[in-house]
């Protein structure tokens, strides 16, 4: 199979194709039902294939649809290989994955091995004391004479990382979910184990993987307490801990040798030079990193104090990014997925300009070095939800989250935390893609596991594709346009105007090719200068999100939210 457009051959270019790819994020149980269940199903997928098609992606990465009890939406995983009834069974699967083939578009499965479900056949034969299992898990007796937990490390969904088995008579570790104990990745047959069952899906003809929380899966020797003072305590324990790049230099050599599988892991608290022992075949030999520099950089002690951001050190974490692996590894590119609130209301303005600034966003991620990653509904320009009342949430985070502060007095009513609610949690990301105006967006006929958005009868599939001007338009044409210009996949980055508050511009060159992306992150009109390094009269409008002259002048003002590309013609 090949790419949506036949790969290019040019002197120089270390051609790969999920680096000239456009990949598509779909979170199943949001995305298209077709059984009335409130619930999106495979079935539902696979009758979307077309719309994916005319977007023009080349590759689906499919969040969890294996076996699970579903405590935390599919990554507390009960069995590899099963399909979870509410989203059909195996042969729905294949015929997706036929499907899809068919047109050209590669499909990523979702790996999740830090944790599985405690309901899996591996964890209830191991809190039993099954010989074969004993050690599957992380396993401890605790302090104070057994009463309390083996050490301080809090769980990453609030509270002890810690819970207590009355079966085992002993403590098993949670960094997620307390029903989402780790796996034990010190025991080869844990590696084994988990090995087999990869390449029992890439038989089956997957494309890919992208990996859970990969970078937590080696834990510190002894499991000695944590640092208290700020963050996740016992992080400095579990984040890219001792053992890990042995672990995935493992995995390459026993799973993932063929350079051709897309393999990109989510790697919270990794930075640059971390990245770069992740990736390629110099390092543990991922094709790239989900990094979380970019979406975090406006947190205080953790994610619920979010708050005001500057693009000016945007700007900078983003440069680093792209120079720190511009030669040595490959960037990831996004700014939503389903565990972080939409961009267009995190970095754009979701109601003057939601259009404008929807197109923005999605201008910078495609023209950037690296893989563009599109969440479900963002070509749609979809917005964060609002939640009146705890009742509507569903993220075991965001629920969490409210009862901690109530009961420890931080928060006197669910008001008073609303708002960071609505700000960051990952309910935001995972209401129900908005297909039409019908009841419940066209989603189900049936009541949705979480509530629409309420803006669907106006944000919606069939309004974005009848209007040429619409965000969904105008992905197509940043879709085309990346695949039809080396210089976006390939071409060198340099950042221009580094201080300047509310323009966010910078250069790509790939030999006598060059492009000039100019965005005005803001809602006041704005001067850019073009440096007199750039010949202006060596570019052409290829893209804007407005009416502007077709070429770049030597200074030229951008109104709000207005974004230009300029390349050779």
């Amino acid at each position: 199979m090949t790419p949506k457009d036949a790969i290019k051959t040019r002197a120089g270019i270390d051609r790969t194709w999920w680096k000239e790819a456009v990949v598509y994020q779909i979170y199943p149980k949001s995305f298209n039902d077709t059984d009335g269940d409130g619930i999106g199903d495979l079935r539902g997928i696979e009758r979307r294939v077309d719309y994916l098609d005319d977007l023009g992606v080349d590759a689906v990465w499919l969040c969890p649809v294996y076996e699970s009890p579903q405590a935390d939406n599919g990554y507390d995983i009960s069995d590899y290989r099963s399909i979870n009834d509410a989203y059909g069974d195996m042969d729905d699967w294949r015929r997706l994955l036929s499907t899809l083939h068919e047109r050209d578009i590669r499909l990523i499965m979702d790996l999740v091995v830090n944790h599985t479900s405690d309901e899996h056949e591996w964890f209830q034969r191991s809190r039993q004391g099954d010989s074969e299992f004993k050690d599957y898990y992380i396993w401890r007796d605790g302090t104070n004479n057994g009463g309390d937990p083996p050490n301080n490390w809090e769980s990453v969904f609030g509270g002890s990382a810690w819970t207590y088995d009355e079966v085992r008579g002993q403590w098993y570790l949670h960094l997620f979910d307390e029903k989402q104990p780790d796996l034990n990745w010190r025991n080869p047959d844990v590696r084994e184990s988990v090995y087999e069952m990869m390449n029992w899906w890439l038989e089956k003809g997957i494309d890919g993987f992208r990996m859970d929380v990969i970078n937590l899966i080696s834990k510190t020797n002894g499991l000695p307490d944590g640092d208290e003072d700020g963050g996740l305590t016992g992080a400095e324990h579990f984040f890219n801990g001792p053992n890990i790049h042995d672990y995935l230099r493992e995995m390459r050599d026993e799973v993932l040798s063929d350079e051709s599988l897309l393999t990109v892991g989510e790697t919270p608290g990794a930075g640059v030079d971390d990245a770069r022992t992740y990736v390629g075949p110099d390092g543990d030999g991922l094709s790239m990193v989900f990094q979380f520099e970019h979406v975090s950089f406006d947190h205080d002690e953790h994610k619920w104090d979010a708050g005001d951001w500057s693009l000016v050190e945007f700007k900078q974490i983003i440069a680093k990014w792209q120079n720190g692996l511009a030669d040595e590894g490959w960037n990831s590119l996004y700014l939503n997925n389903h565990d972080q609130p939409r961009m267009v209301s995190r970095f754009g303005d979701d109601s003057t300009y939601r259009e404008e600034s929807a197109k923005l966003l999605g201008t910078l991620t495609h023209t950037l070095q690296g893989t563009p990653f599109v969440y479900q509904g963002e070509e749609l320009g979809m917005t964060n939800a609002s939640f009146a009342s705890p009742d509507e949430l569903r993220d075991v985070e965001a629920v969490n989250f409210v009862e901690e502060a109530l009961e420890q007095g931080d928060a006197a009513s669910y008001d008073d935390v609303r708002d960071a609610v609505e700000y960051v949690g990952r309910d935001n990301a995972r209401t129900p893609m908005q297909w039409s105006d019908a009841p419940d967006a066209g989603f189900t006929d049936g009541e949705p596991w979480i509530d629409c958005n309420s803006n669907y009868e106006t944000v919606n599939v069939e309004h974005a594709r009848a209007d040429e001007n619409s965000v969904w338009h105008y992905y197509q044409d940043l879709i085309e346009l990346r695949h039809d210009r080396d210089v976006l996949v390939y071409g060198a980055f340099d950042l221009l105007v580094p201080n300047h508050p509310a323009i966010f511009a910078y250069t790509r060159t790939l030999g006598d090719e060059r492009g000039l992306v100019v965005l005005n992150f803001g809602t006041d009109p704005v001067e850019f200068v073009v440096p007199d390094s750039i010949t202006l009269d060596e570019l052409e409008l290829a893209l804007a999100n407005t009416d502007v002259p077709t070429a770049p002048r030597p200074a030229f003002e951008l109104g709000p939210y207005e974004a230009h590309v300029y390349l050779t013609p």
